[in-house]
C-alpha cells in the first residue's frame, strides 16, 4: 500500500513537471526561431547594401526594426537606415532617421556619423543648387540659400562635438564651400536692397557677413555697403568706426 502511495506520487510529479518542461522547451524554441529570423533580416540588409541595393536594403531594415525593436541588431539597423536612406538620395528621410538615432542613442559609438550625415543630407538636399558647375556662383547666389544655412549650423556644430571624427575634415571642406555661397548670396541681397533704398536691410545683410563669414572674400564688400547705407541713414559716427575697419582690411590684405 506504501508503495502504491510513493507511486501515486511519483506519478503526479511527473504530471506537474512534464508540462512545465515541454512550455520550456516550447519558450526555448521560441527564442531560438526568433534569433534565427532576426539574424536572417540582418544578414539579408547587409547583402543589400554591399551591392549597393539601397532601396531593398532600406525595406528588410525597416521590417528588422519593427519586428525586433528591442534585439540584438535593433541599435545598427537603425544607424545603418540613416546611411541607406542617404545613399539612395532620400535625403529628407535620412535626416529624421539621423535625428531619430541622436535622440535615442546620444552616446552611442557612431553617434558622430548621424551628426555628420544630418549636415551632409542638407548640403546635397538642392541638386541644383550644389551642381558643380563652373557658372555656379551666378545661378545661385540669387536666392535663398535656407537649407545651405541649416546644413553650415548643422557640420559646424557636428565638428564642435566631435573635432576628432574621422568625417571632420570632409565636414571642413563644405562648410568652406557653403560659407563662400552664403556670404556671396547675401551680399547679393544686400545690393538688391540699396537699390531700391532699404538700408537698414542692406546693412542687416551685410553685418550678417562680417559676423558669420569673416573668412569669405565677400568681407570688403560688405564693410562698403555697412558704409553706404549708414551715410545714407545719417550714422555719421557708425560710417566713420567702418571706414577705419575697411581701411584696416585693405592694409592687411595688402601689407606692401
Amino acid at each position: 500500500m506504501k508503495h502504491f502511495k510513493k507511486l501515486n506520487i511519483l506519478v503526479l510529479a511527473l504530471a506537474l513537471l512534464i508540462p512545465v518542461f515541454f512550455i520550456s522547451c516550447a519558450s526555448d524554441q521560441e527564442v531560438i526561431t526568433k534569433d534565427i529570423a532576426e539574424k536572417k533580416l540582418y544578414d539579408q540588409a547587409q547583402r543589400r547594401l554591399k551591392t549597393k541595393n539601397f532601396v531593398s536594403a532600406i525595406l528588410t531594415l525597416e521590417t528588422l526594426e519593427k519586428r525586433f525593436p528591442f534585439g540584438k541588431y535593433a541599435e545598427q539597423a537603425q544607424i545603418e537606415l540613416v546611411y541607406a536612406y542617404y545613399k539612395s538620395v532620400n535625403y529628407d528621410q535620412a535626416i529624421l532617421a539621423a535625428e531619430r538615432f541622436i535622440s535615442l542613442h546620444p552616446r552611442h559609438p557612431n553617434v558622430d556619423y548621424a551628426y555628420y550625415i544630418k549636415g551632409l543630407a542638407k548640403f546635397n538636399n538642392d541638386k541644383d543648387l550644389f551642381a558643380s558647375a563652373p557658372f555656379l556662383g551666378e545661378m545661385t547666389h540669387k536666392r535663398e540659400l535656407s537649407e545651405a544655412k541649416e546644413s553650415f549650423e548643422d557640420l559646424s556644430d557636428f565638428i564642435t562635438r566631435f573635432p576628432e571624427s574621422e568625417y571632420a575634415g570632409n565636414a571642413k571642406q563644405r562648410m568652406i564651400y557653403l560659407r563662400n555661397l552664403i556670404a556671396k548670396q547675401e551680399i547679393y541681397v544686400a545690393e538688391f536692397y540699396l537699390e531700391r533704398k532699404a538700408f537698414v536691410a542692406a546693412l542687416t545683410r551685410a553685418d550678417y557677413v562680417l559676423k558669420h563669414m569673416p573668412k569669405t572674400p565677400q568681407v570688403e564688400r560688405a564693410l562698403e555697403i555697412i558704409i553706404i547705407a549708414y551715410e545714407e541713414l545719417g550714422q555719421d559716427v557708425l560710417k566713420k568706426d567702418v571706414e577705419e575697419a575697411l581701411s584696416t582690411f585693405k592694409k592687411n590684405l595688402n601689407p606692401s
